[in-house]
């Protein structure tokens, strides 16, 4: 019994440690500084910070958009909202295949820093990942 308290209670912590909310005070100068560069006169919805890096919602020409900021200010990706019916045929396909009866309920376009670009379907609490030209990389949980 006591073990699977621990457990139950280490996991909400792994949860709770994977995503963090932050007050933008809480954001260093360097990270802030790069979304105000690329994204002049735009407003942060919010930030957080997952896995050492740090993320900031905002809106962007009527498009709902997230950047990842490393500490020291390199932008690492950009997710950019789509509509749902904006992803391939080939993406829609491998979804329907593979989890029939579930519905996309939101879409993104994500390009690295490198360029790469990779298509993410929101499924339930999952994030299923695309390459550009639609085939499957991976899941994960939401």
């Amino acid at each position: 019994m006591k073990k699977s308290i621990l457990l139950v209670a280490l996991g909400l912590v792994a949860i709770a440690a994977n995503a963090q909310k932050l007050k933008e005070a809480d954001v260093p100068a360097e990270v802030k500084a790069a979304f105000a560069k690329q994204y002049q006169n735009t407003k942060a919805k919010g930030w957080e910070k997952e896995d050492g890096n740090y993320e900031v919602e905002f809106d962007s020409n009527k498009n709902e958009m997230t950047l990842v900021i490393d500490p020291q200010g390199s932008i690492l990706e950009t997710e950019t909202e789509i509509k749902v019916s904006d992803l391939s045929k080939a993406i829609t396909d491998y979804c329907a295949k593979n989890y029939a009866g579930k519905k996309i309920k939101e879409a993104s376009r994500i390009v690295d820093a490198k360029g790469v670009i990779t298509y993410e379907a929101e499924i339930e609490k999952m994030d299923v990942l695309f390459d550009a030209n639609g085939k499957f990389i991976k899941e994960s949980k939401d």
